[in-house]
């Protein structure tokens, strides 16, 4: 039999611990817990450290719960169980939208689209969000006519939406994708003509779009397809007709400003970076809003 250079009088030494959830993988990171060796997929980051799956389940033993040390997300997010609940949420509320406009006929959609200040000789009266109708640049993140232009969109909330729900978690994903479609909304409303309406979930998914740069050039892949198709997009948006390029660029730089809140906050202060700058992207959309009013009023 072969022996280790240490000599028949000592036991032969293992050059290379190995994970003790996966064998085959030799590693040289331990937890600080048990002190098992664990692989680079095992390791769940600490304050100290990292520990492996089976502490973390277990809780810290020393006053913090199993919820505290429950395994997170690049974000800081908890990882769901089902990490497209969300994404799945969205879609059904938007589906569930376009079947009440085929249901009513497209009558819902004068009452819900974006406009911003326009008489309405059907009911006599002057509409749009400078006279107060506000939820106007909410419903219409929701509102599709075409086939077409939801079955765009929802593909694209489909792709994007998942991976970013599983990277950021539920909540951020959430407060991104809302406030991307408010931004979009709000850009609109400032620059396209007041009697202009528009509609789609253009702008939010615009959002998910650079978010997702953003996410891929954090976690160091390869940005060619990625950037090969935010090009493709801005391509349609400046070219096609009928396309409301203001609230896919306002999507655009709402996401993309958010997405690097989410992703590039220090541990230490995570929370106050990421909310805080949910909260400055949010009130710059608000500001965009009551400018816009004060102009039309």
């Amino acid at each position: 039999m072969d022996q280790q250079p240490g000599g028949p009088d000592r036991p032969a030494v293992d050059a290379t611990p190995h994970c003790y959830r996966h064998p085959d993988r030799e590693t040289g990171i331990r937890c600080t817990r048990c002190e098992r060796p664990i692989c680079t997929d095992c390791m769940i980051s600490a304050s100290v450290g990292f520990q492996c799956p089976n502490c973390v389940r277990e809780g810290s033993g020393k006053g913090m719960s199993p919820t505290a040390a429950r395994p997170r997300t690049i974000a800081g997010g908890t990882i769901a169980s089902d990490p497209r609940l969300i994404t799945k949420i969205l879609l059904g509320l938007n589906l569930a939208v376009f079947v009440g406009v085929l249901v009513s006929e497209q009558r819902v959609v004068g009452e819900l689209d974006l406009i911003g200040h326009a008489f309405n000789p059907e009911i006599g009266e002057v509409v749009g969000v400078a006279d107060g109708q506000w939820y106007r640049l909410f419903t219409a993140m929701f509102l599709h006519q075409a086939v077409w232009h939801i079955a765009f969109n929802m593909l694209g909330l489909w792709w994007l939406g998942g991976p970013l729900e599983a990277a950021l978690g539920r909540v951020r994903f959430i407060a991104l994708y809302l406030i991307s479609g408010l931004a979009g909304s709000a850009l609109t409303y400032l620059i396209a003509e007041p009697n202009q309406p528009s509609l789609g979930a253009s702008g939010a998914i615009f959002g998910l779009l650079g978010a997702t740069v953003v996410l891929m050039r954090r976690m160091n892949y390869d940005m060619r397809p990625v950037l090969a198709l935010l090009a493709l997009n801005l391509l349609f948006t400046f070219t096609w007709s009928g396309i409301a390029w203001e609230a896919h660029l306002g999507g655009l730089v709402a996401g993309t400003a958010i997405a690097v809140g989410l992703v590039h906050a220090p541990r230490e202060r995570r929370a106050l970076v990421q909310w805080g700058t949910c909260a400055v992207v949010l009130l710059a959309t608000l500001a965009i809003v009551l400018i816009r009013t004060g102009q039309l009023t």
